[in-house]
């Protein structure tokens, strides 16, 4: 434990920051070509060790590098030797050619495509009349012997699920795993799977750290090779919807003259099974044609069948739409008096007839909305009473969280509280509250806490028959390596496979992205360990006990003077029914009571539901003021401690993505002392009992 002391993290961040000064000071005075002995102790490439090729992170977990284990080499090459298929479709197409790269690149030799067996060891892509899962996308693949020969059969009734089947194949080979008796039967648990871009015209990005938009509008309908890329790298993981632009939509985006620029996006995901979709303006009508919004009026419906008919024309597979209504100054259906659910119609029953659907957000807060005053309660209150009133092409889409996207929070009582509704729930794969792609944090270990969160209190999970889609929120932008921090690439990947399948472990997740991304078996042990390590890690510096909210305008650094979580009296909001705003009590009861009393309430969320004082004591024997004391000073040590575990995979990485994330490591070492001393200073003071002038000795 920590001695309590306001003067400690300031004489450690002078102390801190003085050392890096002199480290980079003295690093620039060595001698060119020589390692200094600053640059060994943090980490820096070393001449004397010979350096990997460099990989600037293009092809993410795409990488297809050759296999180095000469056994494991010599067995795979034995057991495939050529693709087969008599399906020529466009996608079946992209499965075999990404079938040719991968396994040419894997092998070390080329792999032939042909319609017909020839040899031993050949891969064979068939349709059947019947899927072996549920959804659309399910495929097996097994072993088969015929006419004494030995064959590999994917098999699926869909050619969305022959692709998914190939990249399924590759993964197997990228990772290692045996192949001579292959009994797979393999489909997505969600029907919706999207990524949700948050992409303006003019190339900015809400909330990206990556570089700028990759959707060149300037440029298109011309189409630059990126797109194709992309679309691989969603199709690897099984995204089948996309969303291109802003939730804070523009009406142009409907404009005819701009449907021939997204119908060829279109074509470019259509060739990887995804459909495109837009966010759109729900006033559109009166902005575009000066038509009246009101859901219920019949020119505005007029309006959105004419309106979905020209994109179904030029977009025959097109998904929908994504709204934000009555939202953050976004205009709705609350302007003309209608409810959410007759506001979504109006999109509905247009879309329904060419298999499109309506992705609704449910992000609706405000002080106009004469509801409970407190944030976290105000969606339920605005939507729960409109249960089984959405048309059926209609999904509703909860954050996970009640606030937005923070380190820590409950799940949505949305979540709960909706059974007759189609609901899909938001996650954000950009870290807009957990370091913007500045601070390493893996985020599938917070991601499958709210897919596994018991919705009702008897065992039955969020992501177990009650949710229709998952969505996430992209983290890709014009950077060379999509993600900006080589290691977000890992969150990327990982929505994806949690999208496919919820039940996948963090940690079999993490295992695959890092054999696929780097390769080298010695390094899968430590980058694993490193990335299950930085959520809770990036908890500790950033947001007790389910506080959350501490950051500046930029939701990035601290502000605590801003935001003011406490004052002399104590710290956190009290959500109880008993005494403080009732959104416990919105849980299903087995629930509600878990959270209604500090008794029951779990440290990690007690001042998410509880204003307690300072010395209140927590379940682990602490009081608070020194759980955030310690908590923030652990924190910091554990950023020093992944950077030491970065620093021991020096050479078994290659020099340019060893150097990138050595830097950002760095900078969030330094962060999080920025942080540490914010919070700790600020609660110090605040727990500090003033005396009659209100004076702190």
């Amino acid at each position: 434990m920590h001695t309590f002391s306001p003067w400690k993290p300031f004489v450690l961040s002078v102390g801190l920051t003085a050392a890096l000064a002199a480290a980079a000071l003295h690093a620039q005075s060595a001698p060119a070509g020589t390692a200094t002995p600053v640059a060994k102790a943090q980490g820096l490439p070393d001449p004397a060790i010979a350096a990997l090729p460099a990989d600037d992170g293009y092809a993410c977990w795409l990488r297809y590098a050759p296999i180095s284990d000469p056994a494991l080499l010599q067995t795979y090459r034995k057991a495939i030797g050529e693709i087969v298929t008599h399906e020529h479709s466009p996608m079946v197409s992209r499965a075999v050619e990404e079938l040719t790269t991968g396994l040419g690149g894997l092998l070390g030799e080329k792999i032939t495509a042909s319609d017909k067996v020839s040899r031993d060891g050949a891969i064979s892509l068939e349709k059947i009349k019947t899927a072996p899962g549920a959804l659309d996308g399910s495929f097996g693949i097994h072993t088969r012997t015929e006419a004494g020969k030995r064959s590999i059969v994917i098999e699926s009734a869909s050619d969305r699920g022959l692709l998914y089947g190939a990249f399924c194949f590759l993964r197997l080979i990228q990772t290692h795993q045996p192949v001579d008796s292959l009994q797979i039967v393999d489909g997505p648990k969600i029907a919706v799977r999207a990524i949700d871009h948050w992409d303006n015209f003019n190339g900015t990005i809400e909330r990206g750290y990556a570089g700028r938009s990759i959707f060149n509008w300037d440029e298109l309908p011309k189409l630059d090779g990126r797109y194709h890329d992309y679309a691989r790298l969603l199709a690897s993981m099984g995204i089948n919807m996309i969303v291109i632009n802003n939730v804070n939509a523009q009406a142009d985006y409907l404009d005819s003259k701009n449907l021939p620029k997204i119908a060829a996006l279109a074509g470019v995901f259509r060739e990887y099974g995804i459909r495109l979709c837009l966010s759109i303006r729900y006033d559109s009508p009166t902005e575009m044609s000066k038509v009246s919004s009101d859901p219920l009026d019949p020119a505005c419906q007029r309006w959105w069948n004419e309106k979905v008919a020209e994109i179904y024309a030029q977009i025959p597979d097109f998904g929908g739409f994504q709204v934000k209504a009555d939202a953050e100054g976004q205009p709705g259906p609350s302007k003309f008096g209608r409810t959410h659910a007759e506001g979504a119609r109006v999109l509905a029953q247009p879309l329904k007839a060419h298999g499109g659907i309506v992705m609704w957000r449910a992000f609706v807060y405000g002080k106009k909305l004469k509801i409970n005053k407190d944030r976290p309660c105000q969606p339920y209150e605005w939507f729960h009473t409109l249960d089984g009133k959405f048309d059926d092409n209609v999904i509703l889409q909860v954050k996970y969280g009640p606030i937005d996207f923070q380190v820590r929070e409950p799940e949505s009582t949305l979540l709960c509280g909706m059974p007759r509704t189609h609901e899909m729930m938001e996650l954000q794969i950009t870290q807009e509250y957990t370091g913007q792609a500045k601070h390493l944090c893996w985020l599938v270990p917070l991601w499958k806490q709210a897919l596994d969160f018991d919705t009702q209190g008897d065992g039955h999970s969020a992501s177990k028959g009650r949710l229709s889609g998952i969505s996430g929120i992209s983290n890709i932008g014009s950077d060379r390596n999509w993600t900006g921090h080589p290691l977000a690439q890992a969150n990327l990947y990982g929505f994806g496979r949690v999208a496919w399948n919820p039940d996948l472990s963090s940690q079999q997740i993490a295992g695959e992205w890092v054999k696929m991304t780097f390769g080298d078996e010695s390094v899968v042990k430590t980058l694993v360990a490193i990335l299950q390590e930085s959520w809770p890690t990036y908890e500790k510096y950033t947001s007790p006990l389910g506080l959350g909210m501490l950051c500046g305008s930029d939701h990035s650094g601290p502000d605590l003077e801003k935001r003011k979580p406490g004052d002399h009296q104590g710290v956190g909001v009290e959500r109880s029914v008993q005494t403080g705003s009732g959104y416990a009590g919105q849980y299903p009861p087995a629930i509600a009571a878990k959270y209604e009393t500090t008794a029951n309430c779990p440290d990690e969320l007690l001042l998410f539901f509880h204003r307690v004082p300072y010395t209140f004591r927590l379940h682990s024997g602490k009081t608070v003021i020194q759980h955030i004391y310690d908590t923030h000073f652990e924190g910091v040590e554990q950023v020093q401690g992944l950077i030491a575990q970065w620093q021991s995979l020096h050479g078994k990485i290659d020099d340019l993505r060893y150097g990138q994330v050595l830097e950002r490591l760095q900078q969030q070492l330094g962060a999080a002392v920025k942080w540490r001393d914010a919070v700790n200073g600020y609660f110090f003071k605040q727990s500090q009992i003033p005396d009659e002038k209100g004076r702190i000795k």
